[in-house]
C-alpha cells in the first residue's frame, strides 16, 4: 500500500528547506491554488446554498469537491515546479494535509447523508479524523517508516494466509473506502428513484398511481443498496485479505443465527419487501394500524412510518402489518365518508327541510358532488328530531376541517330558513307537603 503510505521526507531534511527562499513561491502557489479552489466550488454551487450537499457541505469548504479540486490544483502545481528543479518542502506537508482533508470530509458527508439524524456518525467522524491527522503528523515528523515497519513485524497466521497488522490496518482503511463509496453511490441512486417532485402532487396527497410508482421506486432502491453493500463487503473483505471461501462456515453461523436470535429482524426485513411487491400498502395510503391511524409516509426495509393528522409519527414494524388486520382507507376508493348530527325542533317539516340542507352541505368545496351529501333522520330524541348529514371527500387528511365547514353551513342554512334547534328542556314536578297535624297539648302536672 506504498499509495496510502508513500516514503516522506527526513524531519531534518525538511526543516532545514523551510530556509530556502524558494519556499515563498511554494506558499504563494499554494494559497493561489486553494483560492482558485475556493472560487470554482463557489462558481460550480452558484449562490444557492446546498446544505447537506455530499460535494459542496453546507459552508463549501465542508463539501468533498474543495479538497478534491484543491488537491488536484496544487499536485499540478508541484509536477511544474519539480521540472524546473526547484526543491520542494510546502508541498510534501500540504499533499498529505489536502489528502487527508478529503478522506475525512468524504467519510463525514457521505454517512451524514446515507444516515441522517444518527448519533454514531458524528463518533466515526471524529475517529476517522483522529486516524487522518494522526498519519498526517507521523508523514510530516518522518516517523511513518518507523511505525510501518513495527507494524509489519506484529503478524500472524489467519487459516492459510499470513497476515501482519499493517496489512490489517491498510486493508481497513481501503474497506471502509470502499463502504463509503458504495454508501454514496446507494445513496443517490435512491435520492434519484425517490425523486419528490416525480411522487407527490397538488398539496403533498400522493394519489393512488403516484403511490404505486412510489413503492415500485422503494423496492429498487432497497435493493440496490442491499446490492451496492453486499459487492462493496465482498471488496473490502478481499482488500482487508481475508479468504471470501473462509464465509461458508461464517454465512452458515449467521444463518443460525438469524433462525435464533434474528428472527424477528429478518422477518420485518422480508414482510417489508413482501409489502411493497405485493402493493397491498402503498406510500401515501392512509391506513389504521392498532387503533393508531395515519398516512404512510416511508415503507423502510424494517419498518413503516404513519404520520398521523396531529404530527405524531408511529413506527410499526412490517411484520404487524402482514399479521394484523390493517384497516386501508385508500386501496380501493380514496372516497371517504363524513358525517355530522344535527337536531331541530318536533314539528318541522323535514321534507321541506332536508333538500336545502343537501345543498348548504354540497357548496363546501371540498365536498363531492357524486356521491352527493345525504339527509337521514336518524332518532326521536328527547328533545327534538336528530338528523345525520353524511357527506363525501376525496382527501381523508382534511376530513376534520371539512367537517366544520359543513357544519357551519349547515348552521347558516338552518338559520336562514329559521328552523329552531332545541336545546334540552327538563321539567320539574313539585308534590304538594301534607298538611301539618296539630300539636298535642301539654300533660297537666
Amino acid at each position: 500500500m506504498n499509495l496510502l503510505f508513500p516514503t516522506p521526507p527526513a524531519l531534518d531534511d525538511l526543516l532545514r528547506s523551510l530556509a530556502h527562499p524558494g519556499v515563498v513561491i511554494e506558499l504563494g502557489l499554494v494559497l493561489a491554488m486553494l483560492g482558485l479552489s475556493l472560487l470554482v466550488v463557489r462558481l460550480v454551487r452558484g449562490r444557492q446554498p446546498m446544505p447537506g450537499s455530499v460535494w459542496f457541505g453546507d459552508h463549501l469548504v465542508d463539501g468533498v469537491l474543495f479538497p478534491v479540486l484543491a488537491l488536484v490544483l496544487v499536485v499540478a502545481s508541484e509536477r511544474v515546479l519539480r521540472a524546473t528543479g526547484q526543491p520542494l518542502v510546502v508541498f510534501h506537508i500540504v499533499v498529505p494535509v489536502l489528502v487527508s482533508l478529503m478522506l475525512i470530509r468524504l467519510a463525514a458527508r457521505v454517512l451524514r447523508a446515507a444516515f441522517p439524524l444518527r448519533g454514531w456518525v458524528l463518533i466515526v467522524e471524529r475517529s476517522v479524523s483522529w486516524l487522518a491527522w494522526g498519519a498526517v503528523v507521523l508523514w510530516v515528523t518522518g516517523l511513518l517508516p518507523a511505525v510501518l515497519v513495527e507494524l509489519d513485524n506484529v503478524h500472524w497466521k489467519l487459516g492459510n494466509t499470513q497476515v501482519s497488522l499493517r496489512t490489517m490496518i491498510e486493508g481497513g482503511i481501503t474497506a471502509a473506502l470502499v463502504m463509503v463509496l458504495a454508501l454514496w453511490v446507494s445513496a443517490a441512486i435512491e435520492r434519484k428513484l425517490l425523486n419528490p417532485a416525480t411522487a407527490t402532487a397538488g398539496d403533498g396527497v400522493v394519489g393512488n398511481g403516484l403511490g404505486e410508482d412510489l413503492s415500485m421506486r422503494k423496492i429498487a432502491a432497497n435493493l440496490v443498496r442491499a446490492m451496492l453493500l453486499f459487492v462493496g463487503l465482498m471488496v473490502a473483505l478481499s482488500a482487508a485479505g481475508i479468504d471470501l471461501t473462509a464465509l461458508g462456515v461464517l454465512g452458515g453461523a449467521i444463518g443460525v443465527g438469524v433462525g435464533f436470535g434474528l428472527q424477528k429482524l429478518a422477518a420485518n426485513y422480508v414482510s417489508g419487501f413482501v409489502i411493497l411487491a405485493e402493493r397491498s400498502l402503498r406510500i401515501g395510503d392512509v391506513v389504521k394500524v392498532d387503533g393508531f391511524e395515519g398516512r404512510i409516509t416511508d415503507i423502510a426495509t424494517r419498518f413503516t412510518v404513519i404520520r398521523a393528522l396531529n404530527g405524531r409519527e408511529a413506527i410499526v414494524p412490517n411484520e404487524m402489518l402482514l399479521t394484523q388486520r390493517v384497516e386501508n382507507l385508500s386501496l380501493a376508493d380514496r372516497r371517504v365518508a363524513g358525517t355530522t348530527q344535527i337536531s331541530v325542533a318536533y314539528g318541522t317539516d323535514l321534507v321541506a327541510l332536508f333538500p336545502s340542507l343537501v345543498i348548504a352541505a354540497s357548496s363546501v368545496g371540498k365536498v363531492l358532488t357524486d356521491p352527493s351529501p345525504s339527509v337521514q333522520l336518524s332518532a326521536f330524541g328527547a328533545d327534538g328530531l336528530d338528523l345525520t348529514v353524511v357527506y363525501w371527500v376525496s382527501d381523508p387528511d382534511h376530513n376534520g376541517g371539512t367537517r366544520s365547514e359543513v357544519n357551519m353551513a349547515l348552521l347558516a342554512e338552518l338559520n336562514r330558513l329559521g328552523v329552531e334547534i332545541p336545546y334540552p328542556q327538563r321539567v320539574l314536578h313539585m308534590k304538594s307537603q301534607p298538611p301539618a297535624l296539630p300539636e298535642a297539648p301539654a300533660p297537666r302536672a
